[in-house]
Formats: C-alpha cells, structure tokens, sequence
C-alpha cells in the first residue's frame, strides 16, 4: 500500500498550506522584498496595495508571474521556447501552488504601427475569414452582386433551361489563336490527351477524319479568331450519378484550359437547333476581374491584400492642408494659402486672384466658407492657375537636387489620410465584397458597441449561418466583452499605440475573457487607470467573473471601491524602497480599516485623507484665458472652450467622453503648431485658439519612458550627474590625475569600463533558455575604471563614496549624503518631493513605471522653471500607480508650479485630485457619439450641484 503523501515543511518545522488551494511564498527577496512570506488564496480576487515603490510589482510580476511563467516555458519544448519570452528566476526560497501565469500591464501598450484594437483582440481575424465565406462581391459600375459559375450552379441552372429528362449537350471551351499555323502544335496537344472533337463556324470536326492541314485551310476560310475545343458530349440526365459527374468534369477541364471559362450548347428537344450559355469561374462584371474573397485578401499585413500606396499603413507622408491652409477663418486674399505667401512664390497667389472671377471664387470671405466646386479650382487649378497640388508636385521635383526645396516641402507634410484607400489600408478589391451592404472597412470604422448590436440582428440565410455560425459567435462574444470593460467608444482600427495604458490594459482583460482559460493566475496592474468611477463597477464585474469561472486574480490596485469587493487585501510596505518590502497586513476589507500599522488602512478608514483646500483661486476680471473655438475632432461637438490660466484645470468625464481628444490633440497640438511652424504631428480639428501669447511655453508630461536608452536614469535626465561629475572632477586626486568630468561618465570612452562600456553587466544570449545577465567580471558591476573609482567624496554622513557608490544610492540617502551641497541637494530634493525618494540614482529608466517616469518628468520642470515664464504643464492621468500617500505629495507639486507662475491642465478621473481642482470641465454626457459636450464647468462644489453630471455626483459624495 503507498504511503500517504504528507505537506512539505519549513525550515522551522511548521507544514505549509496545501498548494491545491494557495500559493505558498517563502523568502521574496527580489528586490526591496525583505524576506516575505505569503499564503494567498487560490481562485479569489486578491488586492495587492501599498505606497508607490513598496515592493508590490516585485511581489506581483517579479515574484509570482515570473516564475509561474519560467516554470510553464520550461515545461515546453525547446523549439517552443525560442519563441516565448524567457524569465529570470526570482529571489524567492520556496514558492508552490502555482499555475501558468498571464499578465496584464500597463506596459503591454504596443509601438507597432500595424496593430490597431480589431487585431489585438483577434476580432479582425475572425472577420477576415467571415468575409471569405460569406462576402458578397459587389461590381462598383453597377452595384449589382458579382458571381462565379462553379460546376454546381451550372448544373442547377442547365436542370432549369432543358425541356426533358434526357438533353443532348456539348461542353466546350473557346481556343483562341493569332496565328493559324500555330494550331498543329495544339491539334497534337490535343490527341495526346485523348480530345478529338472540335467545333469550327459551328460544325463538328474530328481529329481523326483530318488531316491538320486541311483543318487550317478550314479555319483560314472563316475568318474566325478562335475554335470549340470539346471536352463532352453527352445526352444530360439530371438524375444521373455518372451524367452529373461526367458533366463535372468536363467542366473542370474547360475552366483549367481555358484559364476559368467555358461554354455549354444545349440543344432544344434533340434536334439540332441549339443554344449557348456562358459561363466562367472567376468573378466577372460589367468587364471587370474580381478577385475571390480569400481572407489574405483583407489582411492589410498581408501584401497580397494591402493597399499598394501605404503599405497597409493607412496614412502616408504627404502635404497635410492643415498646414497649407492653417487659418481657415483667413481669406485667399489675406493670405490664407500660406505657402502661396513667401516672396518667390507670390505669383502662385497672383494667377488664382486673376483668376478666381471666372470659377466664380471670391477672394475676400473666409476660406472655410468656399463651397466644394471653388474649392476644386482652388486645389486643382484652372486654365493659368495651377492649382495647390500641381504647385506642390513641381516643388517636389525640385526637391529632388535642392536642399532648400526639401526644407521648404518638409514644412508642410505630415501622416495624412492615404488617398488610394481612404485610410481602409486595404486595396480597392476588397472594398467591393459586402456583408448587409457593409464592407469590412465600415464594420472597423464602427464604435464597439455598434458593432457589437450589428452582429447581434445580423440577419442571414440558413445555408450562410451554417457557413458562419462559429465565426459569428466569437465575434460577438470578443465584442461583448469589450463592451462590458466600458470600451464602448473605441473604433476595430484604433490604432493601439494611440491607447492609454489604461485602455491597452483593459482590452487585454477582454481577451482573456474571451479566450475562457480556466485554472491560471491572472496578475493585474491598475486596470482601474483610465476609468471613470462610475464604469469601476463593471470592471470589477469582469474580474470576478474570471475569479468565478476558475482563475486566481492578482490585482495591484489603489482604488477604494476595488478593495471594497475583494475576497482578500494585501499591503506591502509601510513605505517605499528600502524602507518597503514587508507585510504590513493581509486580510478583508473589513480588518484593514482597523489595522494601525497600514497607511492604506488609515487612508480608507478616514483617519488619514487628502484634505479639500481651504481656498480656490476664482476667475476674476483680471483671468487671462486660452480660448478654443469650434473644436469638433472625433466625437467633440463644435465646442467652445475658455481655459482660465494660472489656475489648477481638471478636465474630467467618463472614458470616451473626449477629454484626450480636446486637450492632447487640439489644445497641446494647436497650441505646438502655432508656437512651432515645424510641428507635424497630426493635430484635431478646431475653428482657432486665442490667447497664445498669454503663455510662453507648453509641456506636455507624459508616461513616456525618460529616455530611448536603458543608459538613461533619474539623476541625468534631471541635470545632477553634470554637477555630481563636476564636483568629483575637481577633487584633488582628480587633478592630480588630469581626471575632467568626461571621464566621470559612464556613456562616453574616458573613465568608464570599456569591458561592459559602462553599463556594469554582460549579456549572453540564449537560444532556449532566457539571456543570461552576468556582472562585468573586470569592474565587478561598478561601470568604472579602478583609477576612477579610487576618486572618493566624505559625504555630510562622514562616509567617504566613489561615483559608483552614489549612482547606487535612493534619492533620500543622496539628500543625506549631499546635505552640506546646496548645488545637488536642491536639483535632487525635487525628486523625493514628487514622491521618488525610494528609486537609485543611477536606476536604468527602462525599470521605472509609467507613473514613476512621468514624476521624474515633473521634478525636471520643477527644477529647470524659468522664473517668470508662464508654462501650461499638461498631465494625463498623473495618479497612475500613485497612493493615496503619494497623491498628497503629488498635490504639492502641483501647487508649486502654479505659485511659480505657471498654468496647470490635468485630465484625471481621481476624485482626491478633482476635488483639490480650482476649475473643472465635464465633458459628456457619456461615451462615443453621445459625448463630446461639456456638460459642466466651475469649481467642485459648484460641478456636485449638476445633475447631469456624472463626476458631479461622485464630487457631492465626498465633499459632503
């Protein structure tokens, strides 16, 4: 008898949990982590919180999803994992339980200009091969549905013109020639394959009862250009197996000679009047060749389906109107063509005002007032004028030789709409096959939800639902899910790297769902980002229904209401790196709020909370304002709006109300075109913007990583490595040495390790296994040379460091060691008061968060401000990744821009920051096409007294 299986133990001797219900933990120690120990319920929704920098993406993605994932890939064939991305294994002693893991960050954004939501989620796919099945070719000449004759419908169309049972028929195909004497060639051809009979002006001939050439002196008599080579003759019965597959083949056999076309002469009651029926296997009309509806025919990846003009892109390099014309309230006459007003090409403008009286153009109103015939001529020319796009055509020319006509070009092309294609990416082909009048082109322009009701009363033909069933059923499940993370508003050909991390996250939770994996662990981080709180419910509903269909869901999360409904919460901390890496608590919602050692505890209990200020600053008659007029991009409809400056703005709404849209594309991309003529970024549409000249500048602090290197890190993006290489550069052994602050560097030949060129590693790459990381046997990880390092500075703590060693310390233990200089200690200060303390100095900025880059960002413009020039700093969604403890800290930083003279825009759907706003707007009412209206504007208090607003009502909750 086998002897019982027992639970393993620890070291102390007490048995671990069963791992069939948790995931045991023992020793984390990656990174910050100082040795935790965790047993975390199986198929439960977990909450991991915690300050920012505590350790909770160490425990979460570092810990648990790497080695779920490592252990999963190393389970696979090693011609399977070269394919697969490759972990390393964490610090961690012992750790069970486990499943393949699949993680959904905030990070998976993609670059790839390609990849649009229809394709991330697989929906595009599933319609590429609807398409092929069931798409109808429809002719453009026409509009009438274009078919192909297979064997099939030929003979249930013979069944329907023969008069009786049995009907003598010939089936032959047309031999066309251009030189008669080249027949004996086919003649031979054709006795070889055992075809004798031919058909010349309609009479029948045998191979065998003439000579070839007496058949040519035949044909040379009747002029004709072709002969009916006859594949069968057969007396047709409809119910006959051999009738039916005799006329199948010779069918097959006059498409495969005649290259897709064949002729069948029926004739009538057996005499030998007859008549003919065409027929072809490729889709033809109205004398066009269509091509069959194969799904790489869609694929705009796929060069047989790509538009041949972009690429599959959509867009190309092109001159953008936009810029040509970028005052459209100007007339013609006042110079609203801007190229056509430099000195050498003034005689464009000349020939279209000489002109214009004949085309019935008037040069004196607005350009945005011209109707579409005068714009015609405008664009298109006359008979003296040419036209903008001819004018452009010849500069191109020129800029060919001449580098002054290429600067020229350049100041007017940008990405522009393709205009082979129209922005479908796909060629005109396949545009013409239609599913309910719609081409696969107008079900991607769709909004999800649109699409989503479509396939839902999508009405079609039993033999076609047979065909399609499948395919339908996993489109619309794709897009109910989409539907149910609140992506209503998204278009299938959104590009993805035009999402916010938020978005990108959530559709990768929708494809999880739709993908219905059971028994895997599920590691999250932040979905909520990007959420309005109102659409926080139906997040939290997907999640648990991943939990409840037999998943264990890890969320890293700092929102209230997703620690509300969690079966468990973790927190890790009490504060960020060095002073992180513990468990302060895990246990429910309900014990946390009376925990007194958790931050996040004492925060959701109310013992701790951001505090509404105790005065706003209020428009006066002294406000200076930047005003937009007529903004319509996307879903905004012609809306005006006044942004008071020097003030704290919150732009706020539900997701796809239009909040990016009106600040990210038209006011940030207005404002940069007017301020910058090179700007080419594509930029919304709007009628103009006034009170430029109130700002100096305008920054825009994104999530973007802080610089295209891993070299890059905090404390060079900021400028104190320039000062920390000089005050080493001017120490005494380094004069002594000739040592500047070049060889300081570690990206520049001079001081640094010349082994690993100053990056303190060596990387070995592994086909099958993942990259080995090693540390520089010659530096031993310290990036610089012995001489170099030998260089020490005694700290205000009394200890003594090389460049090495501060590269490698947090920014807290920086301000400690450079208290005593005021140079680094102020350019470095701003790092801890933004909420960094915990990061190195010399952390690669490849490892910092979307969230932590966009802080490093805030503490270079706090330190670099200009005294006296008025910047509108932009910031979108600022709070990712930000504790309640950090958005605090965040909220000073604001505050000590706007004292600095500075003017603040933040889109943000984080009620502790909109309730510190001094204005808000609301853009809504909701999503899509039903938003894009501002449907409240003033101070908190006065946007919680609107009933239509959604973020009103949250902002009367906690204000009251």
């Amino acid at each position: 008898m086998p002897k019982k299986k027992t639970l393993p133990v620890t070291e102390s001797g007490n048995k671990l949990p069963d791992p069939k219900n948790f995931i045991i933990i023992r020793g984390a120690r990656q990174h910050n982590l100082k040795n935790v120990d965790l047993d975390i319920p199986k198929n439960k929704l977990v909450i991991v919180t915690g300050v920012s920098g505590s350790g909770k993406s160490s425990l979460v993605f570092d810990t648990i999803y790497a080695e779920g994932q490592r252990r999963y890939v190393e389970s696979l064939s090693s011609y399977a994992r070269q394919f697969l991305e490759r972990m390393n294994k964490p610090l961690v002693d012992h750790i069970s339980g486990l499943a393949p893991s699949m993680a959904i960050e905030q990070k998976t954004k993609t670059r790839n200009p390609r990849s649009t939501v229809g394709t991330s989620t697989e929906i595009y796919d599933y319609l590429r091969l609807l398409f092929a099945r069931i798409g109808k070719t429809f002719s453009p000449v026409s509009n009438k549905i274009v078919t192909k004759d297979s064997p099939e419908s030929i003979i249930e169309d013979i069944i329907n013109i023969i008069d009786s049972q049995k009907t003598k028929i010939f089936i032959f195909y047309k031999f066309y020639f251009s030189d008669v004497n080249k027949l004996h060639l086919k003649f031979n051809e054709l006795k070889t394959s055992g075809y004798y009979k031919i058909l010349i002006k309609n009479v029948l001939y045998d191979l065998n009862d003439y000579s070839v050439d007496d058949l040519i002196k035949i044909i040379n008599t009747t002029n004709d250009e072709y002969i009916g080579i006859i594949t069968d003759r057969l007396n047709f019965e409809p119910n006959d197996r051999e009738s039916i597959s005799r006329f199948n083949d010779a069918i097959e056999f006059a498409y495969k000679e005649s290259g897709g076309y064949a002729v069948i002469r029926v004739f009538k009651n057996n005499s030998d009047d007859f008549e003919d029926f065409s027929y072809n296997y490729y889709l033809e009309r109205d004398g066009i060749k269509f091509e069959d509806p194969e799904p790489r025919l869609f694929s705009f990846n796929n060069p047989y389906g790509a538009c041949e003009s972009c690429q599959g892109f959509g867009k190309t390099m092109d001159i953008d109107m936009d810029l040509v014309i970028p005052d459209k309230k100007k007339s013609i006459f006042k110079g609203a063509i801007l190229p056509f007003t430099t000195p050498k090409h003034t005689k464009h403008l000349t020939d279209l005002i000489n002109e214009a009286d004949n085309y019935n153009v008037d040069i004196h109103i607005p350009f945005s007032k011209l109707n579409k015939s005068q714009l015609d001529f405008v664009f298109n020319g006359g008979k003296k004028y040419s036209g903008i796009y001819k004018f452009f055509k010849q500069i191109e020319k020129e800029a060919a030789y001449k580098l002054h006509y290429r600067v020229f070009l350049n100041k007017y092309r940008a990405y522009t709409t393709c205009r082979s294609c129209g922005g479908a990416r796909l060629r005109k082909e396949a545009l013409y096959v239609k599913i309910n009048g719609l081409n696969i082109f107008d079900i991607v322009r769709m909004k999800i939800n649109e699409a989503y009701n479509f396939f839902n009363t999508l009405i079609l033909p039993e033999s076609e639902i047979k065909i399609s069933g499948r395919i339908i059923e996993e489109i619309t499940s794709r897009l109910k899910y989409l539907v149910e993370v609140g992506l209503t508003y998204l278009t299938l050909d959104r590009l993805s790297n035009s999402l916010s991390g938020g978005e990108s996250q959530r559709i990768n939770l929708s494809t999880s769902l739709g993908s219905s994996l059971v028994g895997s662990i599920y590691v999250l981080d932040e979905p909520s980002i990007g959420l309005h709180p109102r659409d926080n419910e139906k997040l939290i509903n997907i999640m648990k229904s991943l939990r409840d269909i037999g998943n264990t869901v890890i969320v890293v999360e700092h929102d209230s209401d997703m620690m509300k409904t969690s079966d468990q919460i973790i927190d890790i901390g009490p504060l960020a790196g060095e002073l992180g890496g513990e468990k302060i608590f895990q246990g429910t919602y309900k014990e946390i709020l009376k925990d007194k050692n958790s931050f996040t505890g004492k925060y959701l209990s109310g013992k701790l909370s951001i505090n509404v200020p105790k005065i706003r600053r209020k428009i006066t008659e002294n406000t200076k304002f930047i005003n937009i007029k007529g903004a319509r991009e996307n879903n905004l409809k012609d809306i005006d709006v006044s942004i008071p400056l020097n003030m704290f703005v919150c732009i706020t709404g539900v997701s796809g109300s239009g909040k990016s849209t009106l600040i990210n594309n038209i006011l940030f991309g207005g404002l940069k075109r007017k301020m910058d003529g090179l700007y080419s970024e594509k930029i919304g549409e709007f009628d103009s913007i006034e009170g430029i000249n109130n700002i100096e500048n305008v920054e825009i602090v994104d999530q973007s990583p802080i610089g295209k290197s891993p070299r890059s890190n905090p404390v060079t993006y900021i400028k104190a490595f320039d000062v920390i290489r000089e005050l080493y550069s001017n120490l005494p052994a380094s004069k002594k040495n000739g040592f500047t602050p070049g060889y300081f560097s570690f990206n520049v030949p001079g001081g640094r390790c010349e082994t690993c060129e100053g990056t303190g590693i060596i990387k070995i790459e592994m086909q099958f296994m993942a990259d080995i990381i090693l540390e520089c046997e010659v530096c031993k990880g310290k990036r610089y040379k012995t001489d170099i390092l030998s260089v020490k500075y005694q700290g205000a703590t009394g200890i003594q460091k090389n460049i090495s060693e501060v590269l490698d310390m947090t920014v807290d233990e920086a301000l400690e060691f450079f208290k005593n200089n005021q140079k680094i200690y102020n350019k470095i200060r701003v790092l801890s008061e933004v909420g960094l303390g915990y990061i190195r100095l010399g952390q690669s900025g490849a490892t910092l968060s979307g969230g932590e880059s966009q802080r490093v960002k805030l503490a270079y413009h706090l330190t670099f401000q200009e005294p006296g020039v008025n910047t509108l700093f932009i910031f979108d969604e600022p709070t990712t990744g930000l504790h309640f403890n950090d958005i605090a800290k965040l909220l000073k930083c604001f505050e000590k821009l706007i004292v600095n003279g500075n003017s603040l825009v933040v889109i943000e759907h984080n009620l502790d920051v909109i309730k510190c706003a001094d204005y808000i707007f609301d853009l809504g009412p909701e999503s899509g096409d039903d938003g894009g209206y501002i449907v409240a504007k003033g101070s908190p208090e006065e946007i919680a007294k609107y009933k239509m607003s959604h973020t009103g009502k949250f902002l009367n909750k906690i204000l009251n």
